[in-house]
C-alpha cells in the first residue's frame, strides 16, 4: 500500500477516533474505507453526467 499524509481540524479527527474505538478498528482503517466510498459516489456521479452528457 501507500502511505498519504493528511491533515484533519480536531473535531474530524476526535470523530473519526471514536467511530473507529466503537467499531474495533484502528482510525485509518477507518479514514481510509470513508475515502474509498466517497471516492466510489464520486465515481458514479462522474459516470452519470457523462452518460447524460454524452445521450444528448
Amino acid at each position: 500500500m501507500v502511505p498519504f499524509v493528511i491533515l484533519l481540524d480536531e473535531k474530524t479527527a476526535e470523530f473519526y477516533t471514536k467511530v473507529a474505538a466503537e467499531a474495533g478498528r484502528r482510525t485509518e482503517t477507518v479514514l481510509a474505507d470513508a475515502l474509498f466510498k466517497l471516492a466510489g459516489e464520486l465515481s458514479l456521479n462522474a459516470l452519470a453526467k457523462a452518460e447524460r452528457n454524452n445521450s444528448k
